[in-house]
């Protein structure tokens, strides 16, 4: 692990590294949270660069820059054991050559920074936001790693990677709790042990708001009633606000449509602390990972008829863009006329009433209904190779991501729990043995007439596992948070009956009416 001191430094290590690059900023004082965040770079990225900076520009004059706790020792000790690359130790007078009235700032949106900690903290968001476009720009890599528990700084760098147009895929990571419910924070270490017993009561607080949202209600003023009423039984904490925002505009809701952000700030003693919570009142999403052969499409198509869940099939959009690129004629391997093309694609999935009752996708590109022509030959065989391309993942990843805002849907892939949904309310890890999934192909294979080698199969099946799982561009593995269900001896229906019930013992069955056979949904826009 290097230590690198100056943006020279960075830079020259920047350009003798390979691969896809993940980055960590941090403020140092590192805790099981921040350790999250480089795991998750570990497994997604080639080279994991951390930055180790006490910012002064997002610290107020009243607040605790001075006494903010910095162990580097112990930060760089924690990085190494968890396989960092590089850490990026610079001072203020490396990044901040010239005194802040001389130098260019970032303003965020008055909507982002105007509620919450913004009314507060005047001057910390900007203070942040230039920061942080300081730090991409020197590390320039394909992924950030940010915890939700600072869901208002999150949402300041994601529309500044936005509106700067920066190559770079903000990924945020789940907030990591004590027991007893507490979010990490460096700042926990300005309290006794009697605060430390009474800072938990701000994520009971929160937990309170969401059983009553949970219970039906949508009322903000009820929601922030559950949550301070629990803070009440502990003088302690001095809250400064608890309120409910747009999850992505942040601004102030009365009534809570489908998803809202319940944020809490209070003083314990000499800390400031934050914590939060995301409303869902959507359907549920589940995703299935898994290799090839482990029977995924099948029980995922089963799923979504039993469950009157939308069948998100991505192999469906793959195929589209592929149809999409052959009537263009244009050369998919140059990347400025395929980013072109998808810029102006507008892809849209819809499901349709078959004659049985059962729901059946219609899949149409540029208003084109290629639900048939994309299962032709010429689009298989080029499908692989399309679906490699960078530029077409990101397009899709998007897309995805977009009609699963909506909830109400059960995907399958390689990486959808990993990557595409990764705050799904379940994942499931689909998997069997080799030698169950030689024989599967083998009966495939036999059944087109084709004489099969058992063995041969077996070691492909090992080949296409090795390269799916190193790959560069979101490897195949199992999510921390999915159920491995070796599918090995069990039908179809014994394995989608498991996953049903996993479904209806964590609650998700009851979140919303079933769809009524034959019921034609609204289309789903993806463009």
């Amino acid at each position: 692990m290097r230590q690198l001191i100056s943006p020279e430094a960075l830079r020259v290590f920047r350009q003798s590294v390979q691969g896809s690059v993940g980055f960590v900023p941090t403020m140092g004082a590192l805790h099981a949270g921040h350790r999250s965040l480089i795991e998750r770079s570990r497994r997604q990225d080639d080279v994991v660069i951390v930055s180790i900076f006490v910012n002064p520009r997002q610290f107020g004059p009243q607040e605790d820059l001075s006494r903010y706790p910095q162990t580097l020792d112990a930060d760089l000790a924690l990085c190494e054991a968890a396989g960092v690359d590089a850490v990026f130790c610079p001072t203020a007078e490396a990044l901040y050559p010239r005194p802040s009235d001389r130098s260019t700032g970032v303003q965020p949106p008055a909507e982002l920074i105007q509620s919450l900690c913004g009314r507060q903290r005047p001057g910390h968001f900007q203070g942040v936001a230039t920061v942080v476009l300081k730090l991409l720009q020197l590390v320039q890599p394909q992924r950030a790693y940010f915890g939700e528990k600072d869901a208002q700084q999150l949402r300041v760098i994601q529309r500044l990677v936005e509106d700067f147009n920066l190559p770079i895929a903000i990924v945020p990571c789940p907030t990591v709790r004590e027991p007893d419910g507490l979010a990490l924070s460096s700042r926990n270490r300005y309290l006794t042990f009697e605060e430390r017993s009474q800072a938990s009561s701000l994520y009971r607080a929160l937990r309170a708001a969401a059983e009553c949202f949970q219970a039906g209600s949508r009322d903000s003023q009820e929601l922030v009633a559950a949550a301070t009423a629990v803070l009440a039984t502990t003088p302690a904490v001095q809250l400064e606000y608890c309120d409910c925002v747009d999850a992505d505009s942040l601004q102030p809701l009365t009534q809570i449509p489908d998803r809202a952000l319940l944020a809490i700030a209070a003083r314990v003693g000499t800390a400031r602390l934050i914590d939060n919570l995301t409303l869902q009142g959507r359907r549920p999403i589940i995703a299935i990972d898994g290799p090839a052969g482990a029977g995924k499409s099948t029980v995922t198509k089963r799923l979504a008829q039993q469950l009157g869940l939308l069948y998100l099939d991505t192999g469906a959009m793959y195929r589209a863009v592929t149809w999409l690129v052959q009537q263009q004629g244009i050369d998919p391997q140059d990347p400025i006329v395929l980013a072109e093309l998808l810029a102006q694609a507008d892809l849209q999935l819809r499901s349709q009433p078959a004659a049985d009752g059962s729901e059946q996708l219609q899949v149409l590109i540029q208003g084109n209904d290629v639900t048939a022509a994309i299962r032709t030959p010429s689009v298989t065989a080029q499908v692989s190779a399309i679906a490699a391309l960078p530029l077409v993942r990101q397009f899709l990843v998007e897309q995805q991501r977009q009609l699963g805002q909506r909830g109400g849907l059960v995907a399958e892939g390689r990486d959808i729990g990993t990557h595409v949904f990764p705050d799904a309310e379940l994942k499931i890890f689909l998997t069997a043995t080799n030698a169950e999934r030689a024989r599967r192909r083998a009966l495939d294979l036999e059944a087109q007439g084709l004489t099969v080698d058992l063995a041969q199969l077996e070691a492909e099946i090992r080949d296409r596992d090795r390269q799916d799982s190193e790959r560069a561009i979101a490897p195949l593995c199992k999510a921390e948070d999915a159920v491995e269900v070796l599918t090995d001896g069990l039908s179809i229906e014994a394995v989608a009956d498991q996953i049903i019930r996993l479904y209806r013992d964590r609650g998700l069955g009851d979140s919303s009416p079933q769809a009524t056979p034959g019921q034609t949904p609204s289309p789903l826009s993806l463009g």
